[in-house]
């Protein structure tokens, strides 16, 4: 079993919560506006850590825009969103500009969403930190059982913290 814990739009503060259930996953996805490049040191996955730069991580230099996570059964494609659509990404542009992957991963709206629809699922963590997370921290838990179970959870926090 492979866990994959999804997070986004953290802008330089990750809820405590969220940091103990990336520490514990095999693979952390992190689809931009880091803001603040040292924060991400908190994350520890037990494997590897993919981040893509957002619109606010000009800055950060060691990013791409893009990036691609093979993993047993399919591929996930991970990117900020911003260039679908600056107020709302497109799904329908997600999926066309990765025709291969089993699921899209985007951020830029800190508006969680899973979109199950078609054989390439498109999926939004929500803010992970305290910058437009209306009301909670959010990120998702990907399950990997075997390549044709994948399950994806979403993970609400209280915004206390």
């Amino acid at each position: 079993m492979i866990k994959v814990g999804i997070l986004s739009d953290t802008h330089g503060v990750i809820h405590p919560e969220i940091i103990k259930l990336m520490n514990d996953c095999d693979f952390v996805i992190h689809a931009g506006d880091i803001v603040d490049e040292d924060s991400l040191a908190v994350l520890t996955p037990k494997q590897k850590m993919i981040a893509v730069k957002g619109n606010n991580d000009l800055h950060i230099n060691s990013l791409g825009e893009f990036e691609m996570l093979n993993l047993p059964g399919g591929n996930i494609a991970i990117e900020h969103g911003h260039m679908h659509g600056h107020i709302q990404p497109s799904h329908d542009s997600l999926r066309e500009a990765y025709p291969n992957a089993k699921v899209v991963v985007y951020g830029h709206t800190h508006k969680q969403v899973i979109d199950k629809e078609g054989p390439t699922w498109v999926v939004n963590p929500g803010s992970a930190g305290k910058t437009r997370n209306y009301g909670a921290a959010k990120c998702l838990k990907l399950t990997i059982k075997s390549d044709h179970e994948w399950d994806i959870e979403p993970q609400i926090f209280d915004d206390v913290f």
